[in-house]
């Protein structure tokens, strides 16, 4: 089977649900590759994102706080910085970016296909994404769940009181599943209201052809911002699945891979050593082991990724530390000022904790 029959056949058959199909036939179309081939086809992707000039990225069209264009046209947001990392990272130049806005239906194609480098925008990651289309999943950047918007004047309080309504979500997304499990689990009764993009199902709602709106707690920060009347709205406290989001490369681009992580941790790192866009300057001259590890000045780790050896003071002097990133597009210095919680760091009681950097 020719690649571009294995991928038509791949993405077809996830969309079936039949996963294990899918698994095969990727193990069939690569088992007889060879071990030197399989080692080229590693390095592909960094060594053409550098001949190339630029990160292609697949983030989310309209999504404020993680992909959305400002009023001169630029797009910023939590899943943008992820591709500004990497092409500061790679080229000293976090505007060496290629987006692609992608719904959850059209975003794994291009990912698989060849057409984008790297998956920003807020993806859930699961077994069957990654076992059944080929890809792997870097990090999680975002814990989140799923849970529930409603109008204030239904006076509902929980989730158990959503009975009989009618909920829009959107059409294959983790979250239609989990909405159908949450309800059958309860035994409560609920009309599906699916569409195929974020955008249609907030203008839904807000029209009121729903009663209920389900998707990630974070996203429905984000879709409320855009209502006809957002105080009017209020996100329910159940937290009905868990959601963590991170961005994926497609299957044996091993080195890509471990770039894309490393700049995540090292930014997560960078934040635990205090390392900032404000002391980036005072902590080049650090006399500490662990930043000197950290920018480059101690020890060769980024020649070990092929990136220069400044690469991650380069990411934290152009996008920042996690922590930064984070305030900025959701945090307590945006508009969506969503608390930080599972996201803090693990020293002070969250789930973003990075490998060490040696």
């Amino acid at each position: 089977m020719t690649l571009a029959a294995t991928l038509k056949f791949l993405i077809a058959a996830v969309t079936r649900g039949s996963s294990l199909s899918v698994l095969s036939c990727v193990l069939l179309a690569t088992a007889g590759l060879p071990a030197h081939a399989q080692s080229a086809l590693s390095r592909t992707t960094l060594d053409a994102i550098k001949q190339r000039g630029n990160v292609r990225c697949g983030v989310s069209d309209h999504l404020p706080g993680f992909s959305a264009k400002d009023a001169n046209g630029a797009r910023t947001g939590f899943s943008v910085d992820v591709c500004r990392s990497l092409a500061a990272a790679i080229f000293d130049d976090p505007s060496k970016v290629v987006y692609t806005p992608l719904t959850v239906e059209t975003g794994f194609a291009p990912l698989v296909s060849g057409t984008i480098d790297v998956l920003a925008r807020a993806n859930t990651w699961t077994l069957a994404r990654e076992a059944g289309l080929g890809i792997q999943f870097a990090y999680v950047n975002y814990y989140d769940g799923q849970g529930f918007m409603v109008r204030k004047s239904r006076g509902v309080v929980s989730a158990r009181d959503l009975g009989g309504t009618r909920v829009c979500v959107q059409r294959q997304s983790t979250s239609a599943l989990n909405l159908a499990d949450y309800f059958r689990a309860n035994a409560l009764n609920y009309e599906e209201v699916a569409l195929p993009s974020e955008v249609e199902v907030a203008a839904a709602y807000d029209e009121g052809r729903c009663d209920v709106v389900t998707s990630d707690i974070s996203r429905l920060h984000s879709e409320r911002l855009e209502l006809k009347a957002p105080d009017e709205h209020v996100i329910l406290p159940d937290v009905i699945a868990k959601e963590p989001l991170g961005p994926a490369v497609r299957n044996g681009d091993d080195q890509w891979l471990t770039v894309v992580k490393w700049a995540h941790f090292a930014m997560v790192d960078a934040e635990e050593l205090g390392v900032s866009q404000k002391t980036l300057s005072a902590e080049l001259n650090s006399e500490r082991a662990k930043t000197k590890r950290l920018l480059g000045s101690y020890a060769a780790l980024g020649e070990a990724l092929g990136l220069s050896n400044d690469w991650v003071a380069r990411i934290i002097h152009h996008v920042g530390n996690y922590g930064e990133v984070y305030e900025r597009n959701l945090g307590r210095d945006s508009k969506l000022a969503i608390p930080r919680g599972l996201n803090r760091l693990w020293t002070e009681g969250g789930l973003q904790y990075a490998p060490p950097m040696r």
